[in-house]
């Protein structure tokens, strides 16, 4: 099987060595060489990365890229394989990995991230704007109403498959973009994001991580959950403390 992952990055950083990955520079329109390919060849949306993020790559994989399945990863996330190595390359996902699991299900999936105390709906709205959510809300029930009853029920989760990586068969995989992109575009034409923050801009990344799971439900479409490694130390202090003072504050903090 050619499988091909995109490792979406904006700067210079260790790649996986697996002839499966895809070193790839997003936002690349306008911005200095790297020396990875670039998302703004042929049909591309490169320079709508700073409001799409990694989806730039998606996108340019989906018009441009001839593979039997394709993925999405990041430089400073991966999924994981059976290795045991001290160093964490040593334990990034292989293409006999990728295939044996591919024989298995149609779509690869981080684990699910678990909230615990709030909604995936109620965690968006504390976190970001909230008119993109709402938005692609009223573009499935104008749309794609076939889509709403599992719109609904991912809403009122407490966990979701999140950080927009995957590994998709291409029928899967074109299926998937055809109809996340018709509705980003949709949204991208009605809200008005003039006075965003440059991170709140970036909504269209943030709401394709709420979309997917809507997609592969509706859908019926087999997935198998896999384990996703930080190649970097998180501290997950901060990060849980930021998302309590969200919860106690009821909304996000607003950036000076």
């Amino acid at each position: 099987m050619d499988i091909k992952v995109l490792v979406a990055t904006h700067k210079p950083y260790r790649m996986p060595e697996d002839e499966m990955y895809l070193p790839l520079h997003v936002g690349r329109e306008g911005k200095a060489d790297l020396g990875f390919a670039g998302d703004n060849t042929g049909d591309n949306i490169s320079a709508k990365n700073a409001n799409y993020c990694e989806l730039t790559g998606l996108y340019w994989a989906w018009k441009n890229l001839s593979a039997d399945a394709v993925g999405l990863a990041h430089y400073r996330r991966h999924f994981v394989g059976a290795g045991r190595g001290s160093d964490r390359f040593d334990r990034v996902l292989t293409k006999p990995e990728a295939e044996a699991l591919l024989a298995q299900a149609d779509v690869l999936v981080p684990n699910p991230r678990r909230y615990y105390i709030e909604t995936t709906y109620d965690q968006y709205v504390h976190a970001h704007h909230r008119e993109g959510l709402d938005c692609v809300h009223d573009i499935l029930r104008a749309r794609y109403p076939a889509y709403l009853p599992a719109w609904d029920a991912v809403m009122r989760r407490t966990w979701g498959h999140r950080f927009n990586m995957f590994i998709m068969k291409r029928p899967q995989f074109d299926a998937y973009c055809q109809w996340l992109f018709d509705i980003l575009f949709e949204v991208e034409a009605t809200i008005d994001i003039s006075e965003y923050s440059p991170s709140e801009a970036r909504v269209f990344g943030y709401l394709s991580e709420r979309m997917l799971d809507v997609w592969l439900e509706t859908n019926q479409v087999r997935a198998k959950e896999v384990k996703v490694q930080f190649m970097e130390k998180q501290n997950w202090l901060k990060k849980g403390g930021n998302f309590l003072l969200r919860k106690l504050r009821g909304g996000r903090r607003e950036e000076a």
